[in-house]
C-alpha cells in the first residue's frame, strides 16, 4: 500500500491502525467477521471503475462484458449454495435488500408482522424511525418472558387477529433456531407473504447447521458479511415468479449503478462458502458459541433463553449491578469488543440497556476453539469484576493481544479454518 501511503498518509495511518486493532483485539460483535484476502482483492479491484446499470446482457452502458461475467458467476453461485430459484446480487446492503422486497410486495399502509426490536428484531422490519415503520403498519411478536423462545402459538394468534400482509422471520439478537416451516404455516393461514431475513445466520444455513428457509419463504434476504464471510453487501433470493418484480425494484427502483467490485467479491465469497473448510468453520462457530455461553453461565451470568442454538447469545447483566453500556466500555479497555444490547422485557433504555450481545464468528475464523473460549470467558469475568481498575484492564488487554498474536487474521490460509 505504498501508493496510498504516499498519496494520503492520514488515511493510510487510519487503515494501518485499524488492522493493528483488529489483530490485537478479540472481536465478539455477532455481526462482524473477517473476509478472506481473495475477497478483499476482488473488492479492491478495477471493477470499481465500471458503471453497469441494468443486469447482465441488459446494460445501459457499453463495455460491460467482463463485469457481466462476474455478476453471472455471483448469481449462479448464490443460487447454488442456497438452492434458490432466483438471486439478485446487486443490493448494497441487507437493509436495501429488505427495502426492495417490501416495495415490491406491499403498498403503503399494509401490515407487517415482525419481531419486536427490543426482543431481537431489526430496524428494517418496521421500526418507527425506519422507512419500514414510516410506510407500513407494524405489528409485533416477541419471545416468551418465561423461556426466551418465540411462542409460535402466540404468533399464530396474533396473525389471525391482525391479518398481516407480510410475515417476517429474522432477527439481529435472537439466540435460538428459527422454525421457518412454522412461520410459513402461519403466513399461509392468514394469506400473507413470507419474508425470511437471514442476515445473521446465512453462513450457518449454507453449511446445513440451521434450518433452511428457501423451500418455505417467498423472499429470503441477507447481508453477505457476518457468518457468510463476504464483503459488506446484500442479497435477495426469491421464487421465480417474483424475480422480475424484485429486479425492477432494485434497478431502477431504489438503486442506480451496482457496485461491481463488491459483486465480484460476493462471487468469491459464495465460492468459498461451498467448501468443506467453510462448513467446518460454521460447525466450530456453533461449538464456540455454546462453550462461551456455558462458561459464562457457570460464572453466574444470566444467559437469555438459557443458551444458544446459533452464533450469538445475550447476557442479562441485571444481577451484576452493571449496565450494558458500562460493560461494553469496560471490556473495550480490556481488548474485548462487543456491543450493548437490549434484552427482552428490558427495564432500561436502548441507549443504556441491561444486556450485552456477543458472538463467535470472528474468533472462529481466526482458528480459536473451545480452550480459547474458556480463556475469553475468564477475561470477561475478570474485567467486569475489576471495572474501574485501569491497571487490571491493561493487564488483561496485554494478555488478549498475546493470544491474538498466535491467531493472525491474515496469512496464507486467511480465509478458512482447517
Amino acid at each position: 500500500m505504498n501508493t496510498l501511503k504516499n498519496t494520503d498518509p492520514e488515511i493510510f495511518a487510519a487503515i494501518s491502525d485499524e488492522l493493528k486493532r483488529q489483530q490485537s483485539h478479540i472481536e465478539l460483535i455477532a455481526s462482524e467477521n473477517y473476509c478472506s484476502t481473495a475477497v478483499m482483492q476482488a473488492q479492491g479491484s478495477v471493477m470499481t471503475n465500471k458503471y453497469a446499470e441494468g443486469y447482465p446482457g441488459r446494460r445501459w452502458y457499453a463495455g460491460c462484458g467482463k463485469v457481466d461475467i462476474a455478476e453471472k458467476l455471483a448469481i449462479e453461485r448464490a443460487m447454488d449454495i442456497f438452492g434458490a430459484e432466483h438471486a439478485n446480487v446487486q443490493p448494497h446492503s441487507g437493509s436495501q435488500a429488505n427495502m426492495a422486497v417490501l416495495f415490491s410486495s406491499l403498498t403503503p399502509g399494509n401490515k407487517i408482522l415482525s419481531m419486536d426490536l427490543s426482543h431481537g428484531g431489526h430496524l428494517t422490519h418496521g421500526f418507527k424511525k425506519n422507512f419500514s415503520g414510516q410506510l407500513y403498519e407494524k405489528i409485533t411478536y416477541g419471545v416468551s418472558e418465561e423461556t426466551g423462545y418465540i411462542d409460535y402459538d402466540e404468533l399464530r394468534a396474533i396473525a389471525k387477529k391482525t391479518n398481516p400482509d407480510l410475515v417476517i422471520a429474522g432477527a439481529s439478537a435472537y439466540p435460538r433456531e428459527l422454525d421457518f416451516a412454522k412461520f410459513k404455516e402461519i403466513a399461509d393461514e392468514v394469506g400473507a407473504l413470507f419474508l425470511a431475513d437471514i442476515a445473521h445466520i446465512a453462513g450457518l444455513i449454507v453449511a446445513g447447521v440451521h434450518q433452511d428457509p428457501v423451500p418455505y419463504a417467498d423472499f429470503v434476504t441477507t447481508s453477505t458479511h457476518k457468518t457468510l464471510r463476504g464483503p459488506r453487501g446484500g442479497l435477495i433470493l426469491c421464487k421465480a415468479k417474483y424475480a422480475s418484480k424484485i429486479d425492477q425494484f432494485i434497478f431502477p427502483g431504489i438503486q442506480g449503478g451496482p457496485l461491481m467490485h463488491v459483486i465480484a467479491a460476493k462471487a468469491v465469497a459464495f465460492k468459498e462458502a461451498k467448501t468443506e473448510e467453510f462448513r467446518k468453520t460454521q460447525i466450530q462457530t456453533l461449538k464456540n458459541t455454546k462453550k462461551l455461553a456455558n462458561e459464562l453461565k457457570d460464572k453466574d451470568y444470566k444467559i437469555v433463553s438459557g443458551g444458544t442454538d446459533n452464533h450469538l447469545f445475550l447476557i442479562d447483566l441485571s444481577n451484576k449491578n452493571i449496565s450494558g453500556t458500562e460493560a461494553q466500555e469496560t471490556l473495550e479497555k480490556a481488548g474485548i469488543i462487543l456491543n450493548r444490547n437490549m434484552i427482552p422485557f428490558d427495564k432500561r433504555t436502548a441507549n443504556d440497556p441491561s444486556g450485552i450481545r456477543m458472538g463467535t464468528p470472528s474468533v472462529t475464523t481466526r482458528g480459536m476453539k473451545e480452550p480459547e473460549m474458556c480463556q475469553i470467558a475468564n477475561w470477561i469475568d475478570s474485567a467486569l469484576n475489576g471495572r474501574g481498575d485501569d491497571n487490571k484492564l491493561r493487564t488483561i488487554k496485554n494478555e488478549v493481544a498475546k493470544l491474538c498474536s498466535t491467531y493472525p487474521i491474515y496469512n496464507d490460509n486467511s480465509a478458512l479454518v482447517s
